[in-house]
């Protein structure tokens, strides 16, 4: 390998290093349980949670394969993603205005969804180019080291969060005794609301290289009728889906089995502040080990996709994902998978803990598989767009579990039995993968 081509694969992978913070410290670990505490009832932060990601979730199904579409026809996604990298930001850093006593649901919902629409819409263009990095048998082990490579920038930016910033509301103090860096006040929270600002900068700063080194082979500048013809092969292409029966399958499939893992990822830390009580602080020390199982599996799943293939990979992480699953609903205070406890028992954390951990190693492995099964699947000349299409089966039902998780919740008035849609859609995952060709629908005769 030339020294540029592995600078280039080393840039791509700094994408996945620089966006991870939003769903490492934003989306599960930080500021979902910060949202939780400013609202007081887990149930109702749970609602308004799963209601404002739906929102932002259609709006990415809608778009997704549209653009996609735009950049395989002509310009260049290196420009796409300049755009998409900016709603990152300014979505992050405006999270600060999010203050106790002045706390405004609708304007953070807003604006955390515009930094989400950013960041999903730049992963479509980077991850279209993972099929230039390297040869068909390469690209499972560039795309778990990728994903191993990001986790490990999560959990650093996590360890950040909590040594230096996150403060306890309890104490004033992070997790380890210090106040809050730059004289920031514990009582207006501006500790833990540094996360908004710290995920912008952090993706800010990391992504130079990603700009620096990655090179994009298809043309700058789009020919006339570009949109037009975008458009029409986008149409084309969803209506000849029925007939590549492997990618419909499996287009169909990962829309499932990526929307229960999404929902897992989404209201892990504030299920954890409501059922079982954890402050911020708690959930970030879940949140280390769950990000640390997930880099190493990320990476051995990267391997074991390497060497045996995706599909398999896919459906040993889908099994695991659903017995977690079934685990979260029966881990409580006052039980653990039906087993009363003692009241001030560690059992129920030791559990969650546990749980977490499946999580991080399973998701990790599930999400890198999954996106080299799309390499395996897709027309290698409309990349862009069969990404587009990835994230819409992503999208397209992504507001279903946030939608059943706040029905749920909102019926049974628990948040336990709240989550438990996830297990339906794992399920519904693994069975549509029986269709799915391990090398797509070039295999058939």
């Amino acid at each position: 390998m030339s020294v540029s081509a592995r600078k280039r694969i080393w840039g791509w992978f700094f994408f996945d290093w620089a966006s991870q913070p939003y769903n490492t410290l934003l989306l599960t670990f930080i500021f979902a349980p910060y949202v939780k505490e400013l609202l007081g009832d887990g149930t109702a932060a749970q609602t308004a949670w799963a209601t404002g990601i739906a929102i932002a979730g259609v709006i990415i199904a809608i778009l997704a394969p549209v653009l996609g579409a735009i950049a395989d026809t002509g310009g260049s996604r290196i420009r796409w993603i300049w755009v998409f990298s900016a709603l990152y930001v300014i979505g992050a850093a405006m999270l600060w205005g999010a203050a106790p006593g002045d706390f405004d649901l609708v304007r953070t919902l807003f604006f955390f969804a515009i930094g989400l629409i950013g960041m999903e819409f730049a992963t479509i263009f980077t991850n279209a180019m993972l099929p230039d990095l390297g040869p068909r048998d390469e690209i499972g082990r560039i795309s778990g080291n990728g994903w191993a490579f990001g986790y490990v920038g999560g959990l650093i930016a996590l360890v950040i969060m909590l040594v230096f910033f996150a403060e306890s509301a309890a104490t004033g103090r992070t997790f380890v005794g210090l106040s809050p860096l730059f004289g920031l006040d514990p009582e207006m929270r501006e500790g833990t609301r540094m996360v908004g600002p710290l995920t912008a900068i952090w993706y800010a700063v990391f992504m130079v290289p990603f700009f620096l080194w990655v090179r994009d082979p298809r043309a700058t500048k789009a020919p006339k009728g570009a949109v037009k013809r975008a458009l029409g092969d986008l149409a084309l292409t969803l209506k000849g889906l029925p007939g590549r029966k492997s990618l419909f399958a499996y287009l169909a499939s990962s829309m499932f089995y990526r929307d229960a893992l999404n929902g897992m990822y989404s209201f892990g830390g504030i299920y954890a502040a409501g059922v079982l009580g954890w402050t911020v602080v708690d959930v970030g020390t879940f949140g280390i080990l769950a990000i640390v199982a997930g880099a190493l599996f990320a990476w051995l799943g990267g391997k074991a996709d390497s060497r045996f293939g995706p599909k398999p990979v896919i459906a040993a992480a889908i099994l695991v994902l659903t017995g977690v699953a079934i685990g979260i609903v029966l881990v409580s205070r006052d039980s653990v998978f039906g087993i009363p406890v003692a009241e001030g028992s560690s059992l129920p954390d030791i559990a969650f803990y546990l749980l977490g951990a499946l999580i991080g190693a399973a998701g990790g492995i599930l999400q890198s598989a999954s996106r080299t099964m799309m390499v395996r699947q897709a027309d290698a000349a409309r990349m862009t767009e069969a990404f587009g299409l990835y994230a819409l089966a992503g999208k397209a039902t992504s507001f279903l579990a946030p939608a059943l998780i706040a029905l749920a919740t909102w019926a049974s008035g628990s948040q336990q039995v709240g989550v438990s849609p996830l297990i339906l859609l794992f399920v519904l995952g693994l069975c549509l993968l029986v269709w799915v060709k391990p090398d797509g629908d070039r295999a058939e005769p």
